[in-house]
């Protein structure tokens, strides 16, 4: 594999488009749905501390079943690579030991899952100890892996004995508030009740010690430099099912003896170490309720003393969501990653109080990141010209190392990109990014996909979407709106739908598909069609109750009644966050049934495929069935497609290509 082939990325702002030479040889055709098979993505990174050698996956969907990955390791000068775990090993999570002559990492040795160390090259491959997981939802979950300063002892997180699932007999008996799994998970129908707690495997003796035990969780790992701590973060609140309040602790390595570090009614995620360790950064949120699906307020990057004193807000000037946080080698400032206006910037800021600086600038998406000894950054990025690719950026420049994607976008034409602001209905501005047909003829008239995406408290627009390059192919424009409530676009913005779900919001798409009608004349506004998923399907079902312009539409993950999806989600704080207060308290029921789709679907005239996957626990699949039997009972054309094995969102590749090419067929069959 060679790491020089260069992936351009194209900037874009607003009025200025992003992507591929459109001239089409005989060889190059548009993007089609079997491309999922093909398409690649580098996920973690980790530079080695010398920053000579870098270890990366790459999510790849080319066998039967969900996505799978692998570890790779570059010598950064060369381009030379070796896979970790052998030929068609599964395995993610890579970290450098120490002093950089190994990695350790969660891989399948002879059929054993669980914690593996090896060289650099792949070589003196070993098996260490077993580790399993837990279904239960633990939202913002940091490091697994954690390596001594030493080098010989490694410490991760991993669930205790079997699982406790008391939802098993005959009768089934429910006890827990929370005993529904995780979103994704999407494989059965109960939380396990495992706990995770944090355990260390000594390399000297090759045992395991169990650090942490009890009916908490404990995650998001970080050993001290001195050797003699782990930070971790834990919700130890007396109830913790049903007030979601992460905190940080630090455990003794020598006894297991526990200490708080932040006491507060807020929530605090992903610790780190200074590397002096005087000091302990994470990120944090300020408001007393948070929900743990997702949250209306915006991260920030903090720093407190190790004692925990002290506690400082440092990213508080800047005012977007904040990720990602670590140490640059010195300690004197720290790198994170923020979401601006689509795209997702790697910004550093000085622990002394200077002003931050942007570090990677390019329009797209910043993910994983790491930071050498010597300020070398290895982050991965994606652009809408092209999936997410390793690059390494050194003295000021940036340059790929891998090339995935690159022979499957040498066959492929990429539809432009163009980012537009206009008025909503009340002057607010408000962003969009339109996707161009491939074969755009001005003389001619297009059909508009209409996109929406999730969250509420997301952002689409600046990243590869397959799905609207499919679209392209097929000569009809994507739109994707940022509608109010998006994170990138500061806090006002993301409270602006505070009480008012499907209200405002679907009023900027709307007035954002005027806008798109308006400034692309060769739109065809008779050729319309909404999709969205997860709060997107919901503005969808909420859209066509409202408006009979759309021919066709698809929901997918999509909530119908929100006082049933309250109660029936795996977790209850949510509409609690949105709405201010508890379905029972303050007449919140009463404004959910108003803002609920299913109220209205006598109005409903949209012909409306809906999606979803059989064991969703994050939006349960009754908010289809819901909608579904609602729809026929008034005569509306309706099916529901059902994927089996799947959760809150469709990742079994062959279920993903079915989903796109029905959703084409459907919108075909109404155009």
């Amino acid at each position: 594999m060679s790491p020089r082939v260069c992936i351009a990325v194209l900037l874009v702002v607003i009025g200025v488009t992003v992507g591929a030479d459109r001239s089409v040889s005989a060889q190059v055709r548009p993007f089609e749905a079997a491309d999922i098979y093909r398409q690649q993505a580098v996920g973690d990174v980790q530079l080695s501390p010398d920053g000579e050698r870098v270890a990366y996956s790459v999510r790849k969907s080319d066998r039967p079943g969900r996505p799978y990955s692998e570890v790779w390791v570059m010598e950064i000068a060369s381009g030379a690579v070796s896979k970790l775990g052998g030929e068609g090993g599964f395995a993610s999570g890579p970290r450098w030991s120490p002093n950089g002559l190994e990695i350790a990492y969660f891989g399948v040795v002879e059929g054993q899952v669980g914690l593996v160390v090896a060289r650099a090259d792949g070589s003196a491959e070993k098996f260490l100890t077993p580790i399993t997981g837990t279904n239960h939802p633990l939202p913002s979950a940091g490091e697994r892996i954690a390596w001594a300063p030493d080098g010989d002892r490694i410490a991760f997180v991993s669930a205790t004995g079997e699982a406790e699932d008391a939802a098993a007999g005959d009768p089934m008996v429910i006890t827990r508030y929370l005993y529904k799994p995780t979103a994704s998970e999407g494989m059965t129908r109960f939380n396990d009740n495992r706990r995770v707690h944090i355990f260390i495997f000594d390399r000297i003796t090759n045992r395991v010690n169990q650090l942490t035990s009890g009916i908490y969780y404990e995650h998001s790992i970080d050993w001290s430099p001195q050797g003699d701590e782990i930070v971790f973060v834990s919700n130890r609140e007396p109830d913790p099912d049903r007030v979601f309040n992460y905190d940080i602790y630090a455990v003794r390595v020598a006894n297991g003896a526990i200490r708080r570090v932040t006491d507060t009614a807020s929530a605090e995620y992903q610790p780190t170490w200074s590397p002096d360790g005087r000091l302990i950064a994470y990120l944090g949120t300020r408001r007393s309720l948070t929900s743990s699906e997702t949250t209306m307020e915006d991260t920030h990057v903090w720093v407190i003393d190790a004692d925990g004193r002290n506690r400082q807000e440092l990213g508080g000037s800047i005012d977007n969501r904040q990720r990602n946080v670590r140490w640059a080698a010195d300690g004197q400032s720290l790198y994170f990653t923020v979401q601006a206006r689509g795209n997702v910037h790697l910004f550093q800021l000085p622990t002394s109080g200077g002003s931050p600086r942007m570090t990677v600038i390019d329009r797209g998406r910043v993910g994983a990141w790491s930071v050498a000894d010597n300020g070398a950054i290895a982050y991965t990025f994606t652009a809408p010209s092209g999936p997410t690719e390793l690059y390494m950026r050194h003295d000021g420049s940036s340059e790929p190392l891998t090339s995935l994607n690159a022979e499957l976008l040498a066959e492929r034409v990429t539809a432009e990109v163009e980012a537009f602001t206009f008025s909503s209905f009340d002057d607010r501005p408000i962003e969009a990014f339109l996707t161009k047909p491939v074969d755009l003829d001005s003389a001619n008239r297009h059909p508009l996909v209409v996109m929406i995406h999730g969250g509420p408290h997301g952002q689409q627009g600046a990243a590869f979407n397959l799905t609207a390059q499919v679209y392209a192919g097929l000569g009809w424009a994507t739109l994707m709106v940022n509608y109010r409530g998006s994170t990138g676009y500061g806090q006002e913005l993301t409270d602006a739908i505070f009480k008012d779900q499907n209200g405002g919001e679907a009023k900027d798409v709307m007035a954002g598909v005027d806008a798109a009608l308006d400034r692309y004349r060769w739109l065809d506004g008779s050729r319309l069609v909404i999709e969205g998923g997860s709060y997107g399907g919901q503005l969808t079902n909420w859209i066509i109750t409202q408006t009979e312009r759309f021919r066709a539409a698809i929901p997918r993950a999509s909530i119908s009644n929100l006082i049933s999806f309250n109660y029936m989600a795996y977790y209850h704080d949510y509409l609690a966050v949105e709405f201010g207060a508890y379905p029972h308290e303050n007449g919140i029921i009463d404004l959910l049934w108003e803002r609920s789709p299913i109220r209205y679907a006598r109005s409903v005239t949209t012909p409306t495929m809906l999606v979803h996957g059989e064991n969703d626990n994050d939006v349960p699949i009754a908010e289809a069935e819901q909608f579904y039997i609602a729809l026929k009972d008034v005569g509306v054309e309706a099916v529901m497609v059902r994927y089996p094995r799947e959760g809150h969102g469709i990742r079994e590749a062959a279920h993903q290509v079915d989903l796109l090419e029905r959703s084409i067929a459907w919108y075909e069959r109404h155009f």
